[in-house]
């Protein structure tokens, strides 16, 4: 039996940290092509000018036009190549991390996340779309970054929407990591699809990674809230810095080492309604991760329990919560249909899934919700 455990070789966390940017790019050389929206740049100039000066390096500013398709970050390559530049380097959110990622092809890559609301920082794949903002492929490269460096100061300075997102993305980690882990299923750190020439079989996750899953439920229980008091006040206190440490790192090790199960899975489902096109990633997340708990009809305490978390931060309950002020069965059969396409996820689950099954739990998961905000006062 394989197993795998895929890391980013250095992860590095605290405040102030932007300042020591110049020295992680003096060990590959003295350049770096910054892929970055404007805007994010603008907001940290004082420090990427600092640290410039101090060690000694420079920034050649690629203009990412905002969206990682295959013709941006062919430009973004010949960029790199005419300034003969020594890494690459993604600053910002998800979409200038993956462009990064797709321009450095696993190779001499620094990571430098302005907001805390995905895990996506540490894992070596990418999500291409085509212009028009439409998903086009995944990508999958030899290794994670070389580094992730996140600036503490800086994700404080963010609007705590996004902090409380990626707690949304965190909350799912435990939950899809043990469904995969009972069912023995193949994770995203085994070799993508295509790649396994002279291998017996792909892998599936390690102890460690369920372990670092797990880690994401403790913490976000025992310090979500204060982490999202500290960010509204712009602050960075312990505990969020040990949010900021699940949302990044313990949660990108865990869904990558650990595994994908229901909950994304839905999550891509739920892009059929229209409703919740406004609404982040890891904010939609949150409700996928409870109506997979009804799929596997979780504990009662588990599932309170998940529940009392997310209304204490400001997750989703309902989906009235995502922009779905009501739902018919065929547009939550719509909604199983893509969740349950061969490729995806939700086949790591450790029973037989069904579209009916799927479109059922959305449907009551959203009336648990319904009802938990009537009994608590919410609604």
């Amino acid at each position: 039996m394989r197993k795998a455990l895929i890391l980013p070789t250095k992860y590095v966390q605290g405040e102030d940290e932007l300042l020591n940017l110049g020295y992680f790019v003096s060990t590959f050389g003295q350049s770096a092509l910054l892929i970055a929206n404007p805007d994010d740049v603008n907001r940290v100039r004082p420090q990427l000018d600092a640290t410039a000066k101090k060690f000694g390096i420079h920034f050649v500013e690629g203009g990412f036009n905002g969206e990682v398709t295959r013709e941006e970050t062919k430009r973004l390559q010949q960029v790199a190549a005419e300034n003969h530049t020594d890494c690459i380097i993604g600053l910002g959110g998800g979409k200038a991390i993956d462009a990064s990622k797709v321009v450095a092809e696993g190779e001499h890559l620094i990571i430098v996340p302005t907001i805390a609301a995905t895990d996506a920082p540490t894992s070596h794949s990418a999500v291409l779309y085509h212009a028009d903002g439409s998903f086009d492929d995944y990508a999958y490269f030899k290794q994670s970054p070389s580094v992730v460096m996140v600036d503490t100061k800086v994700v404080a300075a963010a609007p705590v929407r996004f902090l409380v997102a990626g707690m949304g993305d965190a909350l799912s980690t435990y939950f899809e990591a043990r469904a995969t882990h009972n069912s023995y299923s193949r994770v995203n750190a085994s070799l993508p699809m295509g790649s396994r020439e002279g291998l017996t079989e792909p892998a599936i996750g390690t102890y460690a990674a369920l372990a670092l899953a797990e880690l994401c439920w403790t913490n976000l229980k025992a310090d979500g809230l204060q982490a999202k008091i500290a960010c509204e006040a712009n602050l960075v206190t312990e505990a969020f810095n040990k949010i900021i440490e699940t949302n990044i790192l313990l949660s990108g090790l865990g869904f990558e080492s650990g595994g994908l199960a229901a909950a994304h899975a839905i999550h891509n489902g739920m892009t059929v309604l229209a409703g919740t096109h406004h609404y982040l990633h890891g904010e939609k997340v949150a409700f996928a991760t409870i109506v997979q708990l009804v799929m596997e009809d979780a504990a009662k305490s588990e599932l309170e329990a998940v529940m009392d978390f997310c209304a204490s931060v400001g997750l989703p309950l309902t989906l009235a919560d995502l922009g779905v002020t009501e739902i018919s069965f065929e547009e939550a059969l719509a909604v199983a249909k893509i969740a349950c396409i061969p490729e995806e996820s939700i086949h790591s689950m450790p029973f037989p899934i069904s579209e009916e099954a799927v479109a059922n739990a959305l449907i009551v998961a959203d009336r648990i919700g319904q009802d938990y905000k009537i009994r608590n006062g919410l609604a």
